[in-house]
């Protein structure tokens, strides 16, 4: 496995895509995809924030903007992600209409990411310091998985946290 953070960071993405295509299949265990996508999501969220995101907004004011924006987005995905934990029973019309909300926050935010944010990294950061990132990154994202950083409670003191979301797309 690569420890290029972006390699990793991308990894994560594709993985969130697949989690969203499970969470919608009638035939899936949506519970346990739903416990994942919650402990990666939070986990890779503030690894990002933490370890990655400090060295990005550095390389330019531009990149700067891109990065807080990221972080507002995370926000938004959580405070999703919260809606959907907090609505029960996978398969109801609130469930199935909460999924869609999370999904669209995510799909949104890893297609601006990967357009903003790591094109610039992969250009502007040399590979020595895109894998120091990368050690740090998956170092604190594991970290955060092993305390179950997914469970509703934690999601709830993250949204509250950060507060409402003011952005709109």
């Amino acid at each position: 496995m690569s420890e290029d953070v972006i390699e990793l960071i991308l990894a994560d993405h594709r993985r969130f895509e697949d989690l969203l295509r499970t969470l919608r299949s009638s035939e899936a265990d949506r519970g346990s995809a739903l416990g994942e996508i919650a402990a990666l999501l939070v986990a890779h969220a503030e690894a990002e924030e933490k370890e990655v995101y400090p060295v990005l907004r550095t390389l330019s004011s531009e990149d700067a903007e891109d990065v807080d924006h990221g972080a507002e987005e995370h926000a938004e995905g959580h405070e999703a992600l919260l809606a959907l934990m907090e609505c029960g029973e996978p398969g109801t019309e609130q469930w199935d209409s909460r999924l869609e909300e999370l999904s669209e926050s995510l799909t949104h935010h890893l297609d601006e990411e990967e357009r903003t944010v790591l094109n610039d990294a992969r250009s502007e950061v040399d590979a020595q310091r895109r894998a120091e990132l990368g050690r740090a990154f998956t170092a604190k994202r594991r970290e955060l998985i092993d305390s179950d950083c997914g469970r509703i409670e934690n999601v709830r003191d993250l949204v509250r946290s950060k507060g409402p979301s003011q952005h709109q797309h």
